[in-house]
């Protein structure tokens, strides 16, 4: 397979190519300021979603495309205006791929395009209702890139991402920010302790990409583990990691989280011989051996 990632020097692109690589496909990547890799066989793709470099994709020849590029930053990206920006780069980027011969494209979509229900969120049966400008971007591209390439001979796979987490995350994300306080010595008050959500470490994110692009999935797909995880416990099992289970405050009226249950029904995931490798605990630790080398 001749992979091209876009946003592959990112969190979750960048997980990826770590994979590809192993499984020995050709890699480029497409992101700005990408320093050339020394990983033997990933090329470098100076460039932006805004202005792809059009000469040196032609000339990698890619047959598979992964999009991960997108604003992510925690904070901020829910509610940037800069989502309808994206929406249209990425809009016009995948129009021309077929005619380079690209045969399948995965683009990464997010878990909060669902409508929430209190159960498990599966790709076709769970309605779509975004909140966020974020959330409704994401949505609504798949469904004119749905149109869009229709009749082009291009696969499409759209893969809802849910909760990842691991080394190299933005610090602001939740596992980082609460391992920055609780390191730091502070005391955690818990706003929502008891919301439940689906994380899964970018290791096996970046394989769950890779079995779909590998098998050329068509249509929405969970990136997700299926099991669910309340930040309780998430927060609880990372101070004891670094000896401070006490740090942990949960205020006895915590208020309902609108996203309560974000859990993925994991089935058409699992279809692919997909199964998560590191488990929470597993994945924190690393996390918090991360931090302290």
């Amino acid at each position: 397979m001749r992979l091209l990632v876009t946003g592959g020097s990112g969190f979750l692109g960048g997980a990826l190519v770590h994979q590809a690589r192993a499984r020995g496909h050709a890699v480029a990547i497409l992101a700005r300021n990408v320093e050339t890799p020394t990983t033997p066989g990933v090329t470098p793709l100076p460039g932006s979603l805004a202005e792809p470099p059009w000469d040196r994709i032609a000339a990698f020849e890619p047959d598979t495309v992964v999009h991960a590029a997108w604003i992510a930053t925690p904070g901020v990206y829910l509610d940037s205006p800069e989502n309808a920006d994206w929406m249209r780069w990425s809009r016009s980027f995948a129009g021309r791929l077929p005619a380079l011969g690209v045969r399948h494209l995965t683009v990464l979509g997010t878990c909060i395009e669902y409508g929430m229900t209190g159960q498990r969120l599966h790709e076709t049966h769970s309605p779509i209702a975004p909140v966020s400008p974020y959330a409704r971007a994401k949505a609504e591209l798949h469904s004119a890139l749905a149109a869009d390439l229709a009749g082009t001979g291009m696969g499409l796979a759209w893969a809802r991402i849910f909760y990842p987490y691991g080394p190299g995350e933005h610090p602001a994300r939740l596992a980082s920010s609460l391992l920055t306080r609780v390191l730091a010595g502070e005391s955690i008050t818990l706003r929502t302790p008891r919301s439940t959500k689906d994380y899964l470490h970018r290791d096996d994110v970046g394989r769950a990409l890779l079995a779909v692009a590998e098998t050329q999935w068509n249509g929405p797909i969970n990136i997700g583990t299926g099991e669910g995880v309340t930040i309780e416990s998430l927060a609880r099992t990372l101070a004891g990691l670094v000896g401070h289970p006490e740090r942990v405050i949960v205020p006895p009226d915590a208020p309902r989280d609108p996203l309560d249950f974000v859990v993925a029904d994991a089935g058409r995931l699992h279809s692919l011989g997909w199964r998560p490798e590191v488990g929470l605990v597993d994945g924190l630790r690393r996390l918090v051996e991360g931090r302290r080398a």
